[in-house]
């Protein structure tokens, strides 16, 4: 029986979501099982920058949604991100090592089969509809993600 890796995703930042997508990309090439669950600013790196819509929004939920990144590649850094200075100069220093985006990453996961699930209320406290994010996502409820969780090897929170 496979191992399982299970990584609860609530940070939305470039650094944190690039060691997660590195990590549920190595556990899969283990033939490890991988799920991600996605919760509040941990949506952000699954949303489809093409597919966002404010109809049947509040005026919160609108707002909310123009403010905050869509999609892997508007996403801050962590520590050192000076509005987007220090951003450009770690995805330079990437390029210059040949290293893959975060979106290579995330584009990699799903070719191997990485389970992508998003947390029902998170999606509904921020106004984020499913149609919204990457077609991989289901929608759970944390009694699912820890039901998920306990059956795992190893769990992380990034």
């Amino acid at each position: 029986m496979p191992k399982k890796l299970n990584i609860l995703m609530f940070s939305g930042e470039y650094d944190k979501a690039l060691a997660a997508l590195i990590l549920a990309n190595t556990a899969r090439q283990m033939d490890a099982d991988v799920t991600m669950f996605f919760a509040f600013w941990g949506l952000c790196l699954l949303r489809d920058g093409d597919k966002t819509d404010s109809e049947g929004k509040s005026f919160y939920e609108k707002l909310f949604s123009s403010m905050t990144p869509k999609g892997p590649e508007e996403l801050p850094l962590s520590k050192m991100n000076f509005s987007g200075i220090g951003k450009a100069m770690m995805l330079e220093m990437m390029n210059d090592n040949e290293t893959p985006k975060l979106v290579d990453f995330l584009n990699g996961a799903r070719k191997k089969g990485v389970k992508f699930y998003s947390c029902k209320l998170s999606m509904e406290i921020m106004g984020i509809d499913k149609d919204e994010l990457i077609p991989e996502v289901e929608v759970m409820d944390a009694q699912q993600y820890l039901k998920d969780a306990m059956e795992s090897d190893m769990q992380l929170f990034i």
